[in-house]
């Protein structure tokens, strides 16, 4: 098993959202560059970050932050990033700025043509990720549902 820690990403600072909403959120560093050295320095094998502006804006929106720890432990461990992806052309600047693997979430499931296109391009780049409550599929930030559960999905 291998376990990866998570960075979430709110106005460049790394945050925890309570229950997915953007107004309540508790502040862990103000330097996500460090808080990745400390993670691999702890023995991370693989870091995941979220721009959680980004999921909220559908468009990237923490990207200096996100340079910035992938300057920092980039050339260490792989680096895997979701929120707000949701073209071709901002897998293909993440994966060019070294991010190893992108996560498709919405548009995974408002967008099932662009998710295929993304493999096709990015074979091997790419993770989908389904985020459930109650075996109920969510996204958008968990403020839409479906009738999929998670598991047919």
């Amino acid at each position: 098993m291998q376990l990866i820690p998570a960075i979430d990403l709110k106005d460049g600072h790394c945050v925890r959202l309570e229950q997915g909403d953007m107004k309540v959120s508790t502040t862990f560093g103000e330097d996500p560059a460090a808080m990745a050295r400390r993670w691999v320095d702890a023995g991370a094998r693989r870091l995941h970050l979220v721009d959680l502006n980004g999921a909220f804006a559908g468009k990237p929106v923490n990207e200096p932050a996100i340079k910035s720890i992938l300057r920092e432990v980039g050339s260490e461990i792989p680096v895997q990033l979701g929120g707000g992806i949701r073209d071709l052309d901002t897998i293909e600047r993440y994966l060019d700025d070294g991010i190893s693997f992108v996560i498709i979430g919405t548009a995974a499931v408002k967008s099932p043509g662009f998710l295929r296109d993304a493999c096709t391009a990015f074979g091997g780049h790419i993770i989908v990720g389904l985020d459930a409550k109650e075996r109920v599929m969510k996204w958008l930030t968990w403020r839409a549902s479906s009738r999929t559960t998670a598991s047919r999905a």
